[in-house]
């Protein structure tokens, strides 16, 4: 955590939390938080303490969407959160479809998703909240990300496409992401210190106002989990709208890995390939997803590949590469099968 970006401690006030009254509807806030969780008890106690700790100048609705959990999340917020509105989910409703119940129930003009593996630090939600008050184009506004003392995550990404999907699998964006080229899907060398335009706002922290919501519609929930929010960005640039980045507020991402995805990384990825394809053939057309789907079929076929080839001559983990060649396996049947 970095030192001088410390979460905040307990301090004798706290923001003004706004709640439905048994007297009658309590005013409009200014801001509504929407958090949805998967069992991240954990992280989500400390992304909420981090909000409510600190005095606010703003009002704030908090609204935590649960989808499922059975981690004791649910029975936490009841405990030490009585003010903040929890849905509980029977079921895992998925990332999209629990952010539509949230900004269903939102009151205020603008929303604010959040992922529950943060810590919002210093002003950031007052800050962002201005900013994006001062830029009535802007239909979504992400801030910066930090992941460790000196490291800011390379948040925010070009819409998914062909090239950008191969740069991925083959590793090449990982391996060079500040070449202009190679690392084009997350702006090359661009070093988040500085606004600017993006194609998507990654999805952990989206500011978005009711009045663009409006005028495009909620998150598709067709996408279960991924892409979701290159999907309702690539939509609301349609519609005239601008996404942007500013380095006005500053968030603590304390799970670089994402605490709900990585609890089942076969499904996960799965859910990935199949978010990826939703979106060629939504937004780019049938080639476009056939030429992914065969992308992602080969990267699948060859390393399982590779892998038997590990696990057959023992070379190294044996049961760790009979694993891995049974994910891969598994993903590949999915791409050849899957829509």
């Amino acid at each position: 955590m970095p030192a001088d970006a410390q979460p905040p401690r307990h301090t004798r006030s706290s923001p003004q939390l706004t709640a439905p009254d048994k007297a009658g509807p309590a005013p409009a806030p200014d801001l509504s938080v929407i958090i949805v969780n998967w069992n991240a008890r954990r992280v989500l106690r400390d992304c909420l303490n981090s909000i409510v700790r600190v005095p606010r100048p703003i009002s704030l609705e908090l609204i935590v969407i649960d989808n499922g959990s059975a981690d004791g999340s649910c029975e936490m917020i009841a405990r030490d959160f009585p003010r903040i509105r929890l849905i509980a989910n029977k079921t895992n409703r998925g990332f999209a479809a629990a952010n539509n119940q949230g900004i269903r129930l939102a009151r205020a003009p603008y929303v604010l998703l959040l992922n529950p593996d943060t810590i919002v630090l210093d002003d950031a939600l007052e800050q962002t909240l201005a900013y994006a008050r001062a830029h009535p184009d802007i239909a979504v506004l992400g801030c910066q990300v930090l992941e460790g003392p000196t490291i800011i995550q390379r948040t925010c990404f070009r819409f998914p496409s062909p090239l950008n999907t191969l740069l991925w699998l083959t590793g090449a964006s990982s391996r060079f992401p500040r070449s202009p080229i190679l690392g084009r899907a997350t702006y090359g060398p661009w070093d988040r210190r500085s606004p600017r335009q993006v194609d998507v706002v990654s999805g952990m922290f989206m500011l978005v106002p009711r009045r663009a919501i409006d005028d495009v519609g909620l998150m598709d929930d067709g996408y279960f989990m991924f892409t979701e929010e290159a999907d309702w960005c690539r939509r609301f640039w349609n519609a005239g709208w601008r996404c942007v980045f500013a380095p006005v507020g500053r968030i603590l991402h304390v799970d670089g890995g994402g605490k709900s995805t990585g609890q089942a990384s076969v499904e996960a990825h799965v859910q990935m390939q199949q978010s990826v394809l939703r979106y060629h053939r939504k937004h780019l057309g049938f080639l476009s997803w056939m030429l992914t789907k065969l992308l992602f079929s080969t990267s699948s076929l060859l390393r399982t590949f590779c892998w038997s080839l590990c696990a057959v001559f023992h070379l190294g983990n044996s049961p760790h590469h009979k694993a891995r060649q049974s994910a891969h396996a598994a993903r590949f049947h999915w791409t050849r099968t899957g829509a």
